[in-house]
């Protein structure tokens, strides 16, 4: 084993648990270090194995999560385990590949030193995959009582709040505080929102009746607040103007043209002077990139990405690489980058194995080319919209292929097999999985334990 030792900072004998060095596979091969397990990442770490590179991933989870389908988990549409898989499942058999569970708190570029929450380990070439967080555009009070959906925990935080509002409701016989607890407000009318406030309708259409007689499923509210004048604005026009049209269908009150300025857990104010009274708000409506310390301000763009250059190089480094929604591959056909979905993060992570592999033998390496495979989006069961170039549809079609593309796209066949399962209950049912309140949720995305 390579203990990755460096000197001694004192006389003492022990070293501090960040200088403390990760305990490594001894290996003569190039090392590349990959921050971050998501679609970008994991394409990385498939393009990687098997070559003569030693491959260490590092990830403050053990397993990666299928982010489309988070609005499921945080309506009781799926459990969390059913889109997640544990990193060393996934990389069982790569004999070249390694995982470490740790938190990256620090990158030293000059020294090729990387300091995480277990310990250090030294680089040859780093991968930053590192993705992006909720963006609340500095406005702490709305970050305070609202929720965003970036990852499991976000999504079971919504539900058990969720559950818990609805419960509550039942309980109070003050009508003021009973609708604020069944209003539900989704900020970003992008196809996280869209998805999200469908599925809310749904619940409130099939599941309210049945589990809360106490009060007419009517009572319950859903907002969708846009700061445009178009739904899922990255998609054709066609799309939009259907989402809207089956947002309608559903009964869910679309605001166009209202920024959401402030929050304090109970009201909702806008821009233009809305109000809206409601304790569930749910936050999609941007995000920024999550970067470790040592990164400095001028290889950052707008929304706190990485600049890189068309071959996935972080501008200003030779050694550093950045890929996935926290890269921004600036050109002039791409002045904005990519968009940050899955798409590109795994054409980038597959074009990025080859392309290390080119560089460490010295050999030629062509740029970066994204090839738009069409964007989809779901409202509700049967409903849906797609743009797969000039092709444009929407409807059940739209939605059997949604469900198609996102299903194959789970990593692990007992993923598989238990969403479509899920699935085909909920399809003919219109059941969702059980709504459990396992512990008690509390504002700041916290738990009462």
């Amino acid at each position: 084993m390579n203990s990755n030792k460096i000197p001694l900072q004192n006389s003492s004998d022990m070293l501090s648990k960040a200088d403390a060095s990760i305990c490594l596979i001894d290996s003569k091969l190039p090392r590349i270090v990959i921050i971050g397990g998501g679609f970008a990442g994991l394409a990385l770490v498939e393009g990687l194995k098997g070559k003569e590179v030693q491959v260490i991933l590092i990830d403050k989870n053990n397993f990666h999560q299928f982010q489309p389908l988070l609005y499921q988990v945080a309506t009781s549409g799926l459990e969390p385990d059913s889109i997640a898989f544990p990193f060393r499942k996934q990389i069982s058999g790569y004999k070249n590949v390694s995982f470490r569970l740790a938190e990256v708190e620090e990158i030293k570029t000059e020294s090729k030193n990387i300091y995480t929450n277990k310990g250090m380990l030294t680089y040859d070439y780093l991968v930053l995959a590192t993705g992006t967080t909720t963006n609340f555009f500095g406005m702490k009070a709305v970050e305070e009582n609202s929720l965003g959906m970036k990852n499991i925990r976000d999504s079971l935080n919504i539900r058990h709040m969720m559950l818990q509002n609805l419960e509550q409701a039942a309980i109070t016989c003050d009508d003021d505080e009973r609708n604020a607890l069944t209003n539900f407000v989704i900020v970003g009318g992008g196809p996280a929102g869209v998805e999200m406030a469908g599925a809310l309708a749904e619940f409130r259409k099939y599941i309210l009746p049945k589990d809360y007689p106490e009060y007419p499923s009517s009572i319950m509210k859903i907002y969708l607040v846009e700061g445009s004048n178009k739904l899922i604005a990255a998609m054709s026009d066609k799309a939009s103007t259907q989402t809207l049209k089956y947002l309608k269908e559903l009964n869910v009150e679309v605001l166009f043209n209202e920024i959401v300025t402030d929050y304090d857990g109970n009201l909702i104010t806008t821009k233009n002077g809305t109000q809206i009274n409601a304790k569930n708000l749910i936050w999609t409506a941007g995000v920024k990139g999550q970067l470790p310390k040592g990164i400095e301000k001028e290889h950052l763009v707008n929304g706190n990405r990485l600049k890189t250059n068309e071959n996935l190089q972080v501008v200003g480094f030779d050694t550093v690489f950045a890929i996935g929604d926290i890269a921004a591959v600036i050109t002039s056909k791409t002045p904005k980058g990519h968009p940050q979905v899955a798409q590109p993060a795994m054409q980038q992570g597959k074009y990025l194995s080859k392309t290390l592999i080119n560089i460490i033998h010295k050999r030629r390496t062509k740029p970066f080319k994204y090839k738009d495979k069409g964007s989809l989006a779901t409202v509700g069961k049967r409903r849906a919209v797609a743009d797969l170039g000039t092709l444009k549809f929407t409807g059940y079609t739209a939605w059997l292929f949604w469900s198609f593309v996102h299903l194959m796209s789970i990593s692990g066949f007992r993923n598989k097999l238990l969403v479509g399962i899920n699935w085909t209950i909920s399809y003919f049912s219109y059941e969702k999985s059980n709504r459990l309140i396992i512990r008690n949720f509390k504002k700041k995305n916290t738990f009462n334990k």
